[in-house]
């Protein structure tokens, strides 16, 4: 089974000063501001390309611009490699939303370079307090922990997942879970796998968020941070 999520935060979302439209429930969500196309085979960072695109929707959504442009960059490569997908940043940022804030839950900040310090770990997956029970499986070499795994960085995978589906995406040669340009290629790639390649529609929208994590509740919460993104809206 390869369960990918471990939701960090509870909470539901409370209505906020600046939330002065309604937020759709479109599923799948909509797309937002269109990312510009780049050349992502060029060295180096191509996530730097989306810069431009990226700072005004920081502005309005309050997403931090370098998770932005992870997020945009991770579409725009599975919109060039595989179109039939169809997969939008707002959903990856809806994921990214509730999994960590973007990154900077419990304090943590996102570097230019998109790495994520302090790092990013779930709870130990030891089966208590309602937990999954999934016993080491990299001898703790992505999580740190030879016992248990914990679901890692940004886009919290666990270390199986990760060794599945863990890609390069900021062009230092090595796919870490701590780097939210890597984690949003990757699981940009993995919602599309789980959706059977095609997440413009309802049912491979859900199906795909359901298998990062089995819960119909988180379903709802990644669909209204998504929807809310898809018109510059904080959430």
């Amino acid at each position: 089974m390869l369960l990918v999520s471990v939701a960090l935060t509870a909470t539901a979302c409370i209505e906020l000063p600046w939330e002065s439209q309604d937020i759709p429930e479109d599923v799948p969500p909509g797309p937002g501001v269109q990312q510009p196309q780049i050349d992502i085979h060029a060295s180096g960072r191509t996530a730097d390309g989306m810069r431009a695109w990226a700072e005004p929707i920081a502005e309005q959504t309050g997403i931090p611009r370098t998770s932005l442009e992870a997020y945009g960059n991770a579409a725009e490569i599975q919109r060039q490699q595989y179109p039939e997908c169809g997969i939008r940043w707002t959903t990856i940022a809806g994921i990214a939303g509730v999994e960590s804030k973007h990154g900077r839950h419990r304090g943590s900040d996102v570097a230019e370079n998109g790495d994520i310090r302090p790092t990013i770990r779930g709870m130990v997956l030891d089966g208590t307090n309602g937990n999954y029970e999934i016993k080491d499986t990299d001898k703790g070499r992505y999580d740190g922990d030879p016992e248990y795994d914990r679901a890692m960085g940004p886009f919290q995978f666990i270390p199986e997942t990760w060794a599945n589906y863990g890609v390069d995406a900021n062009g230092d040669g090595k796919a870490d879970p701590d780097n939210i340009d890597d984690a949003a290629l990757s699981a940009a790639r993995y919602l599309c796998a789980s959706a059977g390649g095609d997440m413009t529609t309802r049912a491979g929208w859900e199906k795909a968020i359901l298998t990062y994590n089995q819960s119909r509740p988180y379903l709802i919460r990644v669909r209204n941070h998504a929807n809310a993104y898809s018109i510059n809206v904080r959430y």
